[in-house]
């Protein structure tokens, strides 16, 4: 089997073996819970580089640590986001508990800052877990009509001197887009660390540490594996001392993906490029369909002209593309009709829109909004639709039907 380059195993005495030994192209899936170190002296070596920020280390030690298979799918994530390292977790929330918990000083932690319109999740972490349990100041910039004010940002920056802010380049489920380039240099005039979220644009439209981030983050889940069969997250960066930080952090929570996950992962991001390129082609159809329906009071797609952050999206994305995900809403004279209309649509697109609580996946899926965040959107009629890289044809005759269905 022939290896990458530093992937070859070590052979009973120690040497790399030689790549005419197996010629197979792809690495296989080591599952080994701990790696033979032959000796006591390569045992000591072993241990006293296990934080080492190279990429690939000389001795694999345990797979909670690193893992060959793990690796290699790293150096994939590394060359779509242009950094110099990344690390792979198991989960989208365990790349993001991995990368802010690596900036925590304790008592000594400055305030933290978080953009308001950002997934779910990532607000009830920061409010229970890092807010309650671990006693950091937390604070949120909130958005007014979709829309961030960056001259009510730099107040608060001037005012708050925040250690970190976290955002995202389009939030879930409003896809608010913000002006991140000046976001950025806003925060690197007060000192502050920069974590942003890529899921949504992910690195074909944008790649925030190429343009001054410090970290960024993925749910690896939706576009960059794209298939709906794998969990997992990833972090990635330039700085060799985050990355120091991360992998001690990443040992320590046992936040690794497993060898099997990462080598299907590293299998499916190779067509990362071809499958997101056809998911924003079809969510701009069905942005389109959706805008001109009588059916459909608004439609939140950062393409459409309308949208409140289409400038923004515009300036960041140019002509790559806009996502993958439109938001819309259902007209109606009550909250009950609406939300029938909405009940209607997903019964009637059921046979190939299927409800389901994630997004990226290879066929278009949805997810009513209200009974997901009743808080936050309690729109009855809203619902996010995830465009798949199925036909575009397919998709529009499908989205037609709906309507057409609930306009009779």
């Amino acid at each position: 089997m022939s290896f990458p380059k530093n992937h070859c195993p070590l052979n009973n005495s120690g040497n790399r073996m030689k790549k005419k030994d197996i010629n197979s192209s792809r690495i296989p899936v080591y599952r080994d819970a701990g790696f033979e170190l032959y000796s006591a002296g390569i045992a000591a070596e072993a241990f006293r580089k296990e934080t080492d920020p190279e990429r690939v280390p000389d001795y694999y030690i345990y797979s909670r640590y690193r893992n060959p298979t793990v690796v290699a799918a790293e150096e994939e994530v590394m060359k779509l986001e242009g950094t110099k390292w990344a690390l792979l977790t198991q989960s989208g929330m365990s790349a993001i508990d991995t990368a802010l918990s690596i900036f925590q000083e304790g008592k000594s932690s400055r305030p933290w800052l978080f953009f308001s319109e950002i997934y779910g999740g990532t607000l009830s972490y920061a409010e229970s877990i890092l807010k309650k349990r671990r006693g950091l100041d937390i604070h949120s910039f909130a958005a007014v009509r979709e829309k961030y004010d960056l001259v009510e940002f730099e107040s608060l920056m001037g005012t708050l001197k925040p250690q970190l802010i976290y955002l995202e380049i389009i939030s879930n489920p409003m896809l608010v887009v913000p002006d991140v380039m000046e976001i950025i240099r806003i925060a690197k005039k007060y000192k502050s660390r920069i974590i942003i979220d890529n899921t949504f644009a992910t690195p074909f439209l944008w790649k925030p540490v190429k343009n001054g981030a410090d970290i960024v983050v993925h749910s690896a889940t939706k576009y960059l594996s794209g298939h709906g069969n794998l969990t997992g997250g990833v972090l990635c960066g330039n700085d060799p001392a985050l990355m120091k930080s991360a992998l001690e952090y990443r040992k320590y929570m046992g936040h690794m993906l497993s060898a099997d996950d990462a080598y299907r992962f590293q299998t499916q991001i190779q067509t990362f490029k071809l499958r997101f390129e056809r998911q924003c082609r079809n969510a701009a159809q069905v942005a389109g369909i959706l805008k001109l329906s009588k059916m459909i009071r608004k439609v939140w797609y950062p393409g459409l002209k309308e949208h409140p952050s289409h400038e923004e999206a515009c300036k960041l994305f140019g002509k790559k593309g806009f996502g993958g995900i439109v938001t819309f809403d259902f007209n109606g004279k009550s909250p009950s009709e609406k939300r029938k209309r909405r009940d209607k649509f997903i019964k009637v697109v059921s046979d190939k829109i299927k409800l389901r609580p994630t997004l990226g996946d290879p066929h278009t899926i949805l997810l009513p909004v209200e009974p997901v965040w009743p808080e936050k959107y309690p729109e009855p009629g809203m619902i996010r639709l995830s465009a798949g890289f199925e036909e575009t044809e397919e998709l529009v005759a499908t989205i037609t039907k709906g309507l057409k269905a609930i306009s009779s």
